[in-house]
């Protein structure tokens, strides 16, 4: 016991002693140093954090309401009654209809918040709650975070917002990302309301498809409008906006399925819809519809011949009109949601696809042409690149043909293209290959209003359109040489205009060359002696064309040809074959169809053009469509030259174009060896232009060569079936006098066999023929149908004699009736002198 407080009492004083005591103070210091530390060091976490957190604050954009709601919208087109919807123009990130939250049925509304942000009508931005939920679950997960907990303002202004500002390649650029995200939630929440936001997000989100928002999902899914969505139908589109690709309700309609189960589940426990709703919904066939309405909608076609035109041409004139950049030209038309509204009209196009593609309008003889393209990317990574001409240049080094790209069938076609192939084939090549075949000889029509310079419609080809954007021969694809329809605009135009000449004008027809030296000739290879101007247009004579463009000039040629709207004509086109239509590149087809419809519509030009107007996104006019209008010749030179073209049609080389209710003025144009075939003509109602002939040049000689007013009356006939009828007027400034057929001079009576012709007002000639004795007349009658051998030939045998080449008949549709021949005087006299009056 004794011993027990001896020890205590001596544990007691080692307490006490004073080195106890000063090892105990200087623990007690060690730990408030260290918790002084710690709170320096939370306090510098903290104020680093704070600075942090500042700074990521402070680089956030600036935003607005403006710049959380969505921009890029769909492009539509129009038909020409205003209404009729015929294409979409979509670029990727652009499919989308903006519908307000009043055209959104409340199911639908209510479907995105159950599924998506449950306290969003609560929450002021960003949802505590469902942090801590997403972060809870996360933990309990091992770390695997699975669940969002982004609101959908969040989701809004990540969408649209932060796609401009932040590329997330790390963690700590994703933290700062969904810091400013938050932040900019909370900041856009006290300048939108609930509904402001809820809108803007609904017509954000992509939902499958290449649909952007609920209206493009809505049509895209079930073809309706979003307004007319059941619950179901809701809950479908609700549920795909978690993962577009997994959720499409086309490609995965069972995993679709789940996700509009949990939906509609959200809705019934948040109280927006009850029992009843729900029981219906969850029964409801919905992806039996989906899968109708993919068969009926299924994949997108190609654009249309007309549609191709109308882009190209909408992205130049917001370029040369409106001082747009190409890539913003590009972006308003495919992504800047606007409304054109075109020229089509849907019936006459019908008619003019109908007669584009019927077989009966085309040669015997058809083919199977190529247009190919081959990428070859070899094993060590070099690239290669082959085209159509590889292919010729094959065909005629190996086998000795110089029309390589045409086959008899698409077999054939396709088994020369693997024979080449081979030849170029190395071990590990990868290939990317474009084969187009096309039925060959082809065609392409321009149909246009004259008054306005409208087209109606446009067909840039024969057989089936497999691409946009594919060689479109009656716009800007394919320009062609126009042979003798260019005699009118080039030279008989500036001669009746500008050079003081009449329809009465004579002109010998006879052996002649270019000033070169040149060799020149008729298509029939014989010459009419003295004949009108009127004479050599309906016959269409070589030598009277080129005698006229000498008295003309190349230069007022040219300038008059360029008056009418050819784009395509260059300078070294001032010689004299520009009376022939032989020019250094061609015309397009769109643009001489306007050429002519200047004629028609009493010499006025009007730009050719395939839409009316164009309203930008807000309804404003951005563009309308007539750029031009222009007085290109007098009406009295148009009238002259209508009433010419008439005869070309009714006793010239246009005859198989006469329509039986309505009169036709045109021109006919054949090149050498017949590879381009033109027939241009207009109604009172419509210009047409129809050209005709092989992609390769090929020679239609002996094949068939009439195929072209086969397909301009098909149309033009259907076109005019129930119109009224019109006639050609003449202007006040045209008047008619008798004149001398044989020198053009006012006719003297009972001496000279008469014609009444019309003139230009002060173009009368005032000089009176002498008169004719009956030999004279006898000899002028045989002169007229002899060659330089002194035989007798027939001016036109063949109907089409025109250009520079001897004429072939061709071998299918032989039309005796339409188509005299020497050997038949009682046929030829009258087709001869037809188109005259005579008074004596």
């Amino acid at each position: 016991m004794n011993y027990g407080k001896r020890k205590a009492s001596k544990r007691q004083k080692e307490i006490t002693s004073k080195n106890a005591m000063q090892g105990k103070r200087f623990g007690v210091r060690l730990f408030k140093a260290f918790l002084l530390l710690l709170i320096v060091a939370c306090v510098s976490v903290a104020a680093g954090g704070i600075i942090f957190m500042k700074k990521i604050i402070d680089d956030s954009p600036d935003i607005s309401p403006s710049d959380v709601r969505p921009s890029g919208y769909t492009t539509f087109v129009y038909a020409d009654d205003g209404t009729t919807e015929i294409e979409k123009f979509v670029a990727s990130g652009s499919n989308r209809v903006y519908k307000s939250i009043d055209e959104i049925p409340e199911n639908l509304q209510h479907a995105f918040v159950a599924i998506e942000d449950e306290r969003f009508y609560d929450h002021k931005g960003i949802d505590p709650q469902g942090i801590l939920r997403a972060a809870f679950v996360g933990i309990k997960n091992g770390g695997h975070f699975t669940e969002g907990a982004s609101t959908i303002t969040q989701q809004l202004i990540k969408n649209n917002v932060f796609p401009n500002f932040v590329s997330e390649n790390t963690f700590s650029e994703r933290i700062e990302r969904k810091l400013q995200e938050q932040f900019l939630a909370l900041d856009i929440e006290k300048q939108m309301s609930k509904e402001e936001i809820l809108e803007s997000y609904m017509n954000t989100i992509n939902l499958g498809q290449n649909t952007l928002g609920v209206q493009a999902a809505s049509k895209r899914y079930f073809n309706k409008d979003v307004s007319e969505l059941t619950l179901s139908e809701c809950a479908v589109i609700a549920g795909i906006t978690q993962n577009p690709s997994g959720y499409n309700p086309i490609t995965y309609p069972e995993e679709n399925a789940k996700r509009r189960s949990k939906v509609l589940s959200d809705m019934l426990d948040q109280g927006y819809i009850d029992q009843t709703a729900y029981d219906e919904a969850i029964a409801d066939d919905v992806y039996t519809r989906i899968q109708t309405v993919n068969s009926q909608i299924g994949e997108d076609s190609p654009y249309t011949y007309f549609v191709d035109a109308l882009s190209e041409q909408v992205i130049d004139d917001l370029i040369s009109r409106l001082g747009y950049s190409e890539s913003q030209a590009y972006n308003a038309l495919y992504s800047g949601g606007l409304s054109i509204y075109t020229t089509q009209n849907l019936a006459l196009q019908q008619i003019c696809d109908e007669e584009m593609n019927n077989p009966d309008n085309y040669p015997w003889l058809t083919e199977v042409g190529i247009s190919y393209a081959l990428t070859v990317t070899r094993a060590d990574g070099t690239v290669e690149n082959y085209g159509s001409s590889h292919l010729r240049q094959y065909a005629l080094d190996v086998h000795g043909d110089d029309q390589g790209l045409l086959y008899s069938t698409e077999d054939e076609a396709r088994a020369f293209v693997e024979e080449w192939k081979a030849t170029i084939a190395q071990e590990g090549d990868t290939y990317v290959e474009n084969l187009t075949l096309t039925p060959q000889p082809q065609a392409a029509v321009t149909l246009m209003d004259q008054t306005n310079g409208q087209i109606k419609a446009m067909v840039g080809g024969r057989g089936s359109k497999t691409t946009s954007q594919s060689l479109n021969r009656a716009y800007k694809g394919s320009p062609r040489q126009p042979g003798s329809c260019f005699k009118i605009l080039s030279t008989y135009a500036p001669a009746l205009d500008a050079c003081g000449k009449t329809l009465a004008t004579i002109i010998r027809d006879e052996p002649w060359h270019y000033s070169n030296g040149a060799p020149l000739k008729n298509a029939s290879g014989g010459y009419l002696g003295d004949i009108t101007m009127r004479k050599a247009i309906e016959q269409s004579q070589n030598v009277c064309a080129v005698k006229m463009v000498d008295e003309v000039t190349p230069t007022l040629a040219l300038q008059y040809a360029r008056n009418f709207g050819l784009s395509s004509l260059t300078d070294e086109d001032e010689v004299e074959s520009i009376a022939l239509g032989g020019l250094t590149k061609g015309v397009y087809n769109y643009e001489l169809c306007a050429a002519f419809a200047t004629i028609a519509n009493g010499g006025v030009y009007n730009t050719p053009t395939l839409y009316t107007k164009i309203l930008d996104h807000d309804g404003n006019v951005l563009l309308e469509g007539n750029k031009e209008t222009k007085t290109v010749i007098k009406d009295s030179t148009a009238a002259l030259l209508t009433s010419a073209m008439q005869d070309v049609v009714t006793y010239g080389t246009g005859r198989n174009a006469q329509l039986d209710n309505m009169p036709v003025a045109g021109k006919t144009g054949t090149t050498d060896h017949d590879k381009d075939l033109w027939f241009c003509a207009f109604t009172p109602y419509y210009t047409c232009a129809v050209w005709g002939g092989y992609d390769e040049n090929k020679s239609l000689t002996n094949i068939d060569t009439q195929y072209r007013f086969r397909i301009w009356k098909g149309i033009m006939s259907r076109v005019h079936a129930n119109l009224e009828y019109r006639d050609f007027t003449m202007p006040a400034s045209v008047e008619q006098k008798t004149v001398c057929e044989l020198t053009g001079y006012l006719a003297r009576a009972g001496s000279c066999p008469a014609v009444t012709e019309y003139f230009a007002s002060g173009t009368v000639p005032d000089e009176v023929c002498p008169g004719h004795g009956e030999e004279e007349e006898e000899e002028e009658e045989e002169n007229t149908n002899q060659n330089p051998d002194g035989n007798t030939t027939d001016p036109n045998p063949g109907g089409d004699n025109e250009g520079n080449e001897t004429s072939n008949p061709d071998p299918p549709d032989p039309d005796p009736e339409q188509n005299p021949t020497p050997e038949d005087p009682t046929a030829w006299l009258p087709y001869r002198r037809g188109f005259y009056r005579i008074n004596s």
